[in-house]
This record gives structure tokens, sequence and C-alpha cells, in this order.
């Protein structure tokens, strides 16, 4: 028998009206902060950032492609990885169905990654993907958009994420099993894994010039997460209780799963 709290058809109804009021609100609550990003002031990015794409040596401006807007999900997958990012996986599942959408609305939609070109190449193969991933390999753009830490960072202790500086952590001994597991998925230890960090960032191009207009970082990429969205509709959620016990069973690459 289930501890769940059940109830009559009746008694669901009266629960579901009353939940219906909250996310009525939320939705407007998500309308108007959609028209506060849309308002932030555009920064002109005047640092020549070079990118290497499928089709050779890129400018931030070339990625647009023709495009006014541009949005870059930046990718967690560094150097020294074997593989992407398990979750940034997860993520990205969902590119292939809507940047065709995205493009019908004057929007260019790319992956940015530390890792050479050929890596990104060849893991966009072994999962099926065709969204255009660009690699930033000796560029200073993900330090700058504050998605890697740099050595500088690293010997200072503390690096800038998510619009408030952080402290370079590391798992306890007695905590370090799962977050090592999780970090052999990408075939790194936890601090070379670690020295990565999501986000997205979006960009306008306008007379010539490319300007930042917007990033988000951490739990602001919560709703570009379709799994997410969906898990949060079922009667059990996200089962983040077992993350932290058992990451490598949480969720997996979607070609892992009829391996397991």
């Amino acid at each position: 028998m289930t501890n769940h709290a059940t109830g009559t058809r009746e008694e669901w109804l009266a629960a579901r009206l009353e939940l219906l009021t909250a996310e009525k609100q939320l939705t407007r609550q998500g309308d108007e902060l959609a028209r506060l990003r849309q308002a932030l002031p555009w920064v002109s990015i005047d640092k020549e950032y070079r990118f290497e794409t499928d089709e050779g040596s890129a400018s931030l401006a070339d990625l647009f492609r023709g495009r006014s807007q541009l949005l870059v999900y930046h990718f967690m997958f560094g150097p020294d990885y074997s593989a992407g990012c398990p979750a940034c996986s997860a993520i990205a599942d969902g590119f292939n169905g809507f940047a065709i959408h995205l493009a019908n609305h004057d929007v260019m939609l790319w992956a940015v990654s530390r890792a050479r070109l050929e890596k990104l190449q060849a893991y966009k193969r072994r999962l099926g993907w065709t969204f255009p991933w660009a690699s930033s390999f000796g560029s200073d753009f993900n330090a700058d958009f504050d998605v890697c830490l740099t050595d500088e960072d690293e010997r200072s202790g503390s690096y800038e994420y998510n619009f408030r500086e952080s402290p370079v952590w590391s798992p306890p001994e007695d905590r370090r099993g799962p977050f090592e597991a999780w970090a052999s998925t990408t075939g790194t230890d936890w601090a070379t894994y670690a020295r990565e960090r999501p986000g997205m960032s979006g960009f306008a191009l306008e007379d010539g010039v490319v300007y930042h207009t917007y990033s988000a970082y951490a739990r602001g990429l919560d709703g570009l997460w379709g799994m997410y969205q969906w898990l949060d509709r079922t009667p059990r959620g996200r089962n983040e209780a077992r993350a932290a016990d058992d990451p490598l069973n949480w969720f997996r690459r979607h070609d892992e799963y009829d391996r397991a």
C-alpha cells in the first residue's frame, strides 16, 4: 500500500485547482522574467575570439551564420576529457529537435567546449547529434564567460561563477567516491572534471558589432533541460536522492542505457 496521500476524485480536483492557481502565477512570473531578460543592456564584445568548427576557423560573428541572434550552450567537455559531461549530454539531446525552430526565428544555436574539435566531432558521431559544435581550445572564451577555472583561480582558491565568487571545492575523503565515479564517466578525476562549468550565453549581431545580451548558469539552466521538465510532472519527480549515493545510475548518456 502506498505511503502517499490518497483521496477521492473530488478531493484531487480541489487540490489540483489550488495548484493550478499557483502554476498560473508562476507562468505570469515567467513571462515577466522573459521581458526583463530582453530588457537587459547589451555589452559590445571587443575581444577577437577564434573557434574551430567543421567548416574551419571562425570568429564569434561567424557563428551567427547570417542570423542576428546567437545562443551558445557552454558544454562541459574539457581538453583532458575523453567524453562529454553526462548532464550536459542529457541537455544537448534536445538540441537536434529544436535548433531548426530557433533558426526559423533568426536564432543560431551552438555548443562550445574547450576540447579539441576532433574529440567533439567523434562524440557527436557517437551520440548521433547534428547541431553545430565549436572548439574554443586555446581561446579565452570560456574563461571570460566564467565557465572554466583558470590556473590562477585554482591557485587563489576561488573563482567567479553564477555572478558570485565561489570557493574551489573538492569532496571530503569520506564522500569522494560518488564524485570521482561521476568524473570517471568523462575519463577524468574530479579535479579535472570540475575545471569546467556549464552555462549558456546569448548574443546579438547588429551593424557588424557582436553584443553579449544574457548568460545563465547552474540552476538557471534547469528550464533548458527537457528531461527535468517532464520529471517535474511525474509523481516522484527528479529522483535526485539517488544522485549523491549512486550517480552512475541516476541518468546516463542515451547510448549507455541498453548496455546497463
